[in-house]
């Protein structure tokens, strides 16, 4: 599937991704990976006697990074895409290993450049769980190809 121009996207419309589950094996690469090997994601004695969520629960930065391989599946993205320019971050809820996610993204700003073939996109992406509880908020800026 191509991906989608500036003008395929519709203010307003919320499209959705498929879901996946949060699994061991993602906290345990993502502290490979980052360096963060706090205990509130590491150790499952300290979560359960110390943490406020009494059980490990996922790195925070998992979701935006698990949220932006869930839109390029979608396939909105591939190839017309140019730049990932802003992105806020906000955690209403922590992730806990073993929910079933998926990512909401609603366009809040679709704006052409001065110069041909490209705009700014604007978004609100959300992280939501299998029970709808929104995870995690974001707010990306993207420079999108456009057909003008």
């Amino acid at each position: 599937m191509a991906g989608w121009y500036l003008e395929d996207f519709e203010l307003g419309k919320t499209y959705k991704s498929i879901a996946r589950t949060i699994t061991e094996t993602d906290v345990v690469n993502f502290a490979g990976l980052s360096g963060d090997f706090n205990p509130l994601h590491m150790d499952e004695v300290y979560a359960t006697n110390v943490s406020i969520f009494h059980k490990r629960i996922a790195h925070g930065m998992i979701g935006p990074v698990i949220m932006t391989g869930m839109s390029n599946q979608t396939g909105m993205f591939e190839g017309t895409t140019i730049a990932f320019l802003e992105l806020s971050i906000k955690y209403p809820a922590p992730l806990e290993i073993g929910a079933t996610v998926h990512l909401e993204m609603t366009p809040t700003e679709i704006k052409h450049s001065s110069k041909p073939g490209k705009g700014i996109l604007k978004m609100d992406a959300n992280l939501v769980d299998q029970d709808g509880k929104v995870i995690t908020e974001c707010k990306w800026t993207l420079m999108q190809m456009a057909r003008e």
